[in-house]
């Protein structure tokens, strides 16, 4: 069984009220085994906000406080595993370990147990973190691309966390493998496109065959006057370079075609951002690195839309792999 042990977080940015990166060293004198770009770690915090778990009637749950005999809500450890956001070169060379993290909400704007504590870290002082010495999963390159002449992957949010790490596991070895690689990121605005310059930086470098498509879907007027910037939702973009009708187009469709009220769909037709990609980059260009054949596509991130980037892949015919929490 893996031993449970104490790190420090060295370093913390954040990027907008929910969203932040971190950098955790190992407990003194040790080091992180040695693991694979995609792979994840399980954190644990001891000071964790607890919850119980609430069963409807409809057989849905829902999470509320747990409160105890001094009306105080619970404390306790909560741990979860998070995909690594550092190349597997960095930790070898510095030691840390990086992870990019998102403040979960419920429906009531309640933060999650863990994400909640994360939220509290200070790297001068509450700046403690348990962890698993063990780094595993198999949504890795070598386990999930095996084959193929190109690798689309598709981060959502925090879901460019393992894609991160294999760009720069993929830059730093300057990979010529004949294989073409694909990036789309997206998140609500500039700010929270976590690694933007970074990656900008290594598809310029040309160190191996990439291409980075940064997008986001709730564009300030800044943004939409960036032309280094894709426009629109990670699915609808996808959806814009294969020539798929937008997924909102798509549901608009089908109401009309069986008969329903129309006035919802229409309407989240009109919200919807529409696609655009960065200048440096062509939809004629971009078909061609993704023959679908050739291609399989890995995605990471939002849940509804890894569904919809899935029925994408199913009609392009494309293969088709995810990672799950």
């Amino acid at each position: 069984m893996a031993e449970k042990k104490f790190g420090t977080v060295i370093e913390r940015r954040d990027l907008s009220a929910i969203l932040m990166l971190f950098r955790l060293s190992p407990e003194p004198g040790g080091k992180f085994p040695a693991y694979k770009a995609g792979q994840y770690i399980a954190l644990r915090r001891d000071d964790c906000k607890l919850t119980k778990r609430i069963k409807e009637a409809d057989g849905s749950l829902r999470y509320e406080p747990d409160i105890g005999p001094d009306g105080a809500q619970r404390i306790g450890q909560v741990a979860h595993s998070y995909s690594i956001a550092s190349g597997p070169h960095e930790t070898a060379e510095r030691g840390w370990l990086e992870f990019y993290v998102v403040l979960e909400l419920d429906t009531q704007r309640r933060a999650g147990r863990l994400t909640e504590s994360l939220f509290r870290l200070d790297a001068k002082g509450d700046n403690r973190m348990g962890y698993v010495d063990r780094i595993v999963g198999d949504f890795t390159l070598d386990s999930r691309a095996q084959g193929a002449k190109s690798v689309l992957m598709v981060g959502t949010g925090t879901g460019l966390a393992p894609f991160v790490s294999m760009v720069k596991d993929l830059h730093h070895r300057g990979a010529r493998d004949g294989v073409r690689y694909t990036l789309i990121h997206t998140n609500r605005t500039r700010e929270e496109l976590a690694y933007h310059d970074e990656l900008c930086a290594m598809e310029k470098a040309g160190r191996f065959d990439f291409a980075y498509v940064a997008s986001v879907s709730r564009p300030s007027s800044h943004d939409s006057a960036d032309a280094q910037l894709g426009l629109g939702r990670a699915n609808n973009l996808l959806r814009s370079i294969v020539g798929m009708p937008l997924k909102e187009e798509e549901a608009l469709s089908e109401a009309r075609a069986q008969g329903r009220d129309v006035a919802a769909a229409t309407q989240a037709l009109e919200r919807a951002v529409k696609p655009r990609l960065p200048a440096h980059l062509t939809r004629a260009a971009l078909q061609a690195r993704l023959a679908p054949t050739d291609t399989v596509v890995l995605t990471c991130g939002n849940p509804s839309l890894m569904a919809d980037i899935a029925a994408i892949a199913a009609a392009q015919k494309m293969r088709f792999e995810k990672e799950d929490w």
